[in-house]
C-alpha cells in the first residue's frame, strides 16, 4: 500500500484516536465534521482521554470511549476488551505520544492511518500503515485536517459547528454584563513557561475597564498555580474584575466562551475553545509560534514574539528553526508588552 495514497471507499466504520490535550481535541472536531458531511452513514468511535470527553458533550453522531490514564495499564486492557471484536474499516491515529501508541494496539483496523516521519515520536511509524503528506510548514488545524483529506474528502476550511448547551449558556447569562463588552482573561497554560505576567494581564484589564468601558471576567481551573495568578492579577490592578477562576465546568467555560466579547490566552486549551466557537482571541505567543499553534480564527489578532526569542535565545529566526520548536525559557513572556496586547484589543472591537 502506498502510505500516502487516499481512501477509495466509503469506510463503513472510522476509529479516532486522540486522547489529549483540550486544543488538540478541538483540531479534531473539524475532521469529524468533515468526515459525517461526506459520509453521513460512516460509523465513528473516538477514544478520548477522560478529562477531554467533558468538552465533547453534545456532540451527536459519535461513539465515545473514555480513556483514563490514572488507571495506568488496567486503562489498556479495558480498551482492548472493549474493542476485541472489532475490526475498523480505518484508524485515525492522530496522537504520536507513546501512551497513545500503546493504546492503538488495541485496536484492529484494516486501515491506520497517522503522521508523517518527520512529525512522528515514540515510533509511531511502526503503529501505522499509511501517512498524511509531509509538510514542513502547516498549521496545526490544518495538519489536522490532513487526516480528513488522506480518506479522499476534499476540504480546507475547517468546521466546528461547537454545540453549546443551555445550562452552559444560562451559567454564562449570570455572569456577562449584556450591557458591555465583555473581556475573557484566560491567563494559564499547562506548561507554566508558556504563562504572561500577571502585571501585563492587570494592565490590560485596567485599560480595558477604564478606557474601553469593558466588564473583565478572569477565568482558569482551581489549581494552585491558576488560583495565585487570578489573586496576583487582581492585587495588581486599580480597578476590579470578576474572578470565576474555580468557579466553572469545562462546559461552563464553552459557554462563557461563547458569550463574551474578546478572549486574552497564552498558547493553552482555551484558546482554541473559544477560537472553534468563533469568539475573537487575542492570543500571546513568544514560547511557541502562532503561525503553527496559534487559534486557528483569530491569527491576526495574535501578539506574537517568537522570532524574537529565537533570535535571543536560539540565535536564529523563526524560519531557521525546526518547525514545532518550543522556546520555553524563564522571561521569553516578558517579551510582550501590555501595549501591544491594548493595540490588537482595540483591533478586535473596532472590527
Amino acid at each position: 500500500m502506498n502510505k500516502n495514497t487516499p481512501q477509495e471507499n466509503m469506510p463503513s466504520s472510522i476509529c479516532i484516536l486522540r486522547l489529549s490535550a483540550l486544543g488538540d481535541i478541538t483540531h479534531v472536531i473539524p475532521v469529524i465534521r468533515a468526515i459525517q458531511a461526506k459520509w453521513p452513514e460512516t460509523k465513528i468511535t473516538w477514544i478520548c482521554g477522560k478529562f477531554e470527553r467533558k468538552l465533547l458533550t453534545g456532540f451527536d453522531g459519535i461513539r465515545f470511549i473514555e480513556f483514563d490514564k490514572k488507571n495506568g495499564w488496567r486503562a489498556y486492557r479495558d480498551l482492548y476488551q472493549l474493542l476485541r471484536n472489532e475490526i475498523f474499516d480505518v484508524l485515525l491515529h492522530m496522537q504520536v505520544a507513546a501512551r497513545a501508541n500503546i493504546a492503538s494496539m488495541c485496536v484492529r483496523a484494516r486501515t491506520r492511518i497517522g503522521w508523517d516521519k518527520a512529525r512522528s515520536r515514540d515510533l509511531h511509524q511502526l503503529f501505522i500503515n499509511k501517512s498524511v503528506p509531509a509538510e514542513k510548514f502547516q498549521h496545526q488545524v490544518q495538519g489536522f485536517l490532513s487526516f480528513a483529506r488522506a480518506l479522499g474528502i476534499d476540504v480546507e476550511r475547517p468546521v466546528w459547528d461547537f454545540p453549546v448547551s443551555d445550562d452552559a449558556i444560562n451559567f454564562a447569562d449570570q455572569y456577562v454584563n449584556k450591557d458591555k463588552k465583555t473581556l475573557l482573561i484566560s491567563p494559564c497554560s499547562s506548561h507554566p513557561l508558556r504563562n504572561w505576567n500577571a502585571e501585563g494581564y492587570a494592565k490590560v484589564a485596567d485599560y480595558a475597564i477604564e478606557q474601553l468601558g469593558m466588564q473583565v471576567i478572569i477565568s482558569g481551573a482551581p489549581s494552585r498555580v491558576e488560583t495565585e495568578m487570578a489573586e496576583s492579577i487582581e492585587n495588581a490592578m486599580v480597578n476590579v474584575a470578576l474572578n470565576l477562576v474555580g468557579k466553572d465546568t469545562l462546559q461552563q467555560l464553552v459557554g462563557l466562551m461563547s458569550r463574551v466579547d474578546v478572549v486574552i490566552s497564552p498558547d493553552t486549551g482555551p484558546a482554541h475553545i473559544a477560537s472553534a466557537l468563533g469568539t475573537p482571541v487575542i492570543g500571546l505567543y513568544a514560547c511557541t509560534w502562532s503561525k503553527r499553534s496559534g487559534p486557528y480564527n483569530s491569527l491576526d489578532y495574535c501578539v506574537d514574539k517568537f522570532d524574537d526569542a529565537a533570535k535571543k535565545y536560539r540565535h536564529k529566526t523563526a524560519k531557521e528553526l525546526s518547525w514545532g520548536t518550543k522556546i520555553e525559557m524563564p522571561g521569553v513572556m516578558d517579551l510582550i508588552e501590555p501595549d501591544e496586547v491594548i493595540e490588537k484589543l482595540e483591533k478586535v472591537l473596532s472590527e
